[in-house]
Formats: C-alpha cells, structure tokens, sequence
C-alpha cells in the first residue's frame, strides 16, 4: 500500500505558487526581522515591498528561521490529516537552523519526519522535491528517497555576485575596511557553495564581466563532464539584468535550457538588490 507523504521546504527554496499547489508542498517561511516587526516571507510582505523597506530601513534588518511553534504546529497538522511520515528538504544547514529543528519539531509533535540538508539554496531544493517525489512513485522507501536526494545534491552547484559589499558589511559578512577597498577598486566576489553547504569567497575579481566569466567557467567544467539539461539564472529583484544574461547564455550554451528565477529575501538581507548569480544541477 502506497504511503501518504507530505513534502516540506522553506522560503529558501521560493518555489512558484503553481509548483506548490500542483504537488501540495508545505512551506514554511524563513523570517525577516526589520525595526519595527518580524515579516514572514511570502506570507506577510511580497518581495516587492521587501526591497521597498529594504531600501528604506535606517538600520539594517536581520533574517530568522522558521517560527518553532509553527514548525510543531504543521507537522500535528499533517499528522491529524493522515500522513505516514514528511519528507523535509531545507536550506543549508549552514546558513540556517531550520533543517536543525525539523527533527525536535517532529518528536515534539509525535510525528515521522525525515529531514534532508539541502546544502543550497534556490532552484536546487526544487529539484530535489521533484526527484524525492518521482522515487516515491516508483516506490522507494524514505531511505531511498534520502540517498537519491543526496545523490542530487551532490551534483548541485550555486554561484553569485552580491550586488554590493555594502550590504554584507551592514549584515556583519565582510569588515568596513575590505568594503572600502573593494568598493574602491569595484572588486567584485563570487560566492560559492562548498559541498558541506557552506559559502565562501570563490574569487575576487575587477569587475562584473570578469565575475560571471568566472561563473560561466565553473559552469562549463560540469557541461564538460557529464552535461547540464538546465540552469537557472538567480537575482536579487534585477530580472532585467536576468534575462539579459539569460539571452548570452542560451545563445552560447543552446542544449541547455534556461530559465530565471528570484531569490529568497533573505539572500536579499545579506547580498543586497542587484546580486545575480547561476545555480545548476550537473547530469548524472
């Protein structure tokens, strides 16, 4: 008999409406925390009026995981309505608590749940539901539909250029001086996902095109090796610069597909409006 599982993600992940009620995801909203209140993502401000406040705050807002009693709260929920057990995919664990907390949240609710690290953000989380679900269907136990997640994972990759190192000085990423010196000499970062989930430094470069060259080559080093069927292009409200890259890249890499994507607010909070970045899944 076919298990009933509820499928579970983050904000993180900023999966399009029509994807959430196709497959009845569960999303809990990470926080942002401004002066004057805590705003859920996509439930108590659009993304619109975040940049909005954003541009407008005197000090800088912070970012919270998901509220814990909310976290208890849906997986009684799920509980009540049937489910045998939820299959959690989150937002690195490096980056947030949340996946940390899916496991206290369960056993306080008395309910199964397997909680995946994404070790990512993004279009990469979106991917992993759309394979665990397809496992399902083919009938893998939640063991199996944890290691072919990871398997996923493991071929992910994320990329991006913070639009300012202002914005990382403000949220404490980067000292006052190296933003000085950077905004100086119009340095720009490429930032990376480690494999453990972690983002570093991947390069610093003299200016925007040499950053994204520097993309683009990581890029090609995994269509090179295996293929990519398709890549995201991220950004931080810039959809215009989005698709502008969008159009170089399909026109030089044609087997590719590519498509544009927003990112959630939090990277907003840190990297800043304008970051754009690339984010893929390396064919297995």
């Amino acid at each position: 008999m076919t298990k009933k599982v509820a499928w579970i993600t983050d904000t993180a992940a900023l999966l399009s409406p029509a994807f959430i009620a196709q497959h009845n995801i569960h999303v809990l909203p990470l926080v942002m925390v401004f002066e004057e209140g805590s705003f859920k993502e996509t439930v108590d401000m659009t993304h619109d009026e975040f940049y909005d406040k954003l541009r407008k705050s005197a000090t800088q807002p912070k970012t919270s995981q998901p509220n814990f009693g909310e976290h208890v709260a849906l997986y009684e929920r799920l509980k009540a309505e049937g489910y045998d057990y939820a299959i959690a995919i989150h937002v690195s664990g490096q980056q947030s608590g949340t996946v940390a907390s899916a496991p206290m949240a369960a056993e306080q609710a008395g309910f199964t749940t397997y909680a995946i690290d994404g070790r990512i953000g993004s279009y990469p989380m979106q991917r992993m539901l759309e394979h665990a679900m397809d496992l399902h269907k083919q009938g893998a136990t939640p063991e199996q539909i944890i290691a072919g997640v990871n398997a996923l994972r493991d071929r992910s990759s994320l990329s991006f250029i913070p639009a300012s190192l202002t914005q990382l000085h403000k949220s404490g990423r980067v000292s006052g001086t190296a933003m000085f010196i950077s905004n100086l000499l119009n340095i720009k970062l490429v930032i990376s996902y480690d494999k453990e989930g972690t983002c570093f430094v991947e390069k610093k470069v003299r200016a925007d095109k040499r950053a994204r060259k520097e993309i683009i080559e990581l890029f090609e080093a995994d269509v090179k090796q295996a293929g990519v069927d398709e890549a995201a292009i991220i950004n931080c409200n810039d959809e215009t610069a989005a698709q502008m890259w969008k159009q170089e890249l399909q026109a030089q890499y044609p087997n590719t597909n590519f498509i544009t994507l927003p990112l959630s607010a939090a990277v907003g909070v840190h990297a800043g409006e304008g970051t754009i970045g690339l984010t893929w899944v390396r064919n297995a």
